[in-house]
Parts: structure tokens; C-alpha cells; sequence
């Protein structure tokens, strides 16, 4: 049989909650607004699929370029190019925070 390669294969370890941070997640986060020019950190919350960005993006800083909608297009610096991400306000937290 094939492996497969779905979206979110190989993230057992890195999408993991402890178990103290398990249930229902704060709405905190959800109600923190980003201006352009914001420096970000790309946290997964694993229990909110919508709008979760790729696994490759984890840990990684960002900045807010813009707002789409309820998400956030974020821009990435890797590898000596710039990616654009679009990622829901769950799944960022503000840098140093």
C-alpha cells in the first residue's frame, strides 16, 4: 500500500496539545487584531482546521501584510524567498507574546 500524503501527514508530534491545554480553546486570540507591518509567530492550533496554514510554516515569523475576510495574508521569508500565507488570527500569535 502507498503512503500517503495528505495535508497534514507526519505532524503526530508537532500538532500535539498538552494535555492541560486540551478542550475548548480561549477566544483571546480571536479577538486580537493585527495591523500591517506586525511582527507574527506562526503557532498551529491543531483542535481549529480552518484556515491553518501548512506544517512547513510552523514556528516560523511572518508579517501581517494585510486582512482577508477573518484571515490575515502573512509574508515569510525561507530559504531566501519570500511565501505568501493566508492563515485564520488562531493560528498566530504576536512576536515576543
Amino acid at each position: 500500500m502507498r503512503h500517503s500524503a495528505g495535508y497534514r501527514t507526519r505532524t503526530r508530534k508537532l500538532f500535539r496539545k498538552n494535555p492541560r491545554e486540551r478542550g475548548v480553546s480561549p477566544i483571546t486570540p480571536l479577538l486580537r487584531e493585527y495591523k500591517p507591518g506586525d511582527k507574527v509567530v506562526i503557532k498551529i492550533n491543531p483542535s481549529q482546521p480552518k484556515g491553518m496554514p501548512h506544517r512547513r510554516y510552523y514556528g516560523k515569523t511572518a508579517t501581517v501584510v494585510d486582512k482577508r475576510g477573518r484571515a490575515y495574508i502573512l509574508k515569510v521569508h525561507m530559504g531566501g524567498y519570500e511565501k505568501t500565507v493566508i492563515a485564520r488570527p488562531e493560528h498566530i500569535v504576536p512576536l515576543g507574546g
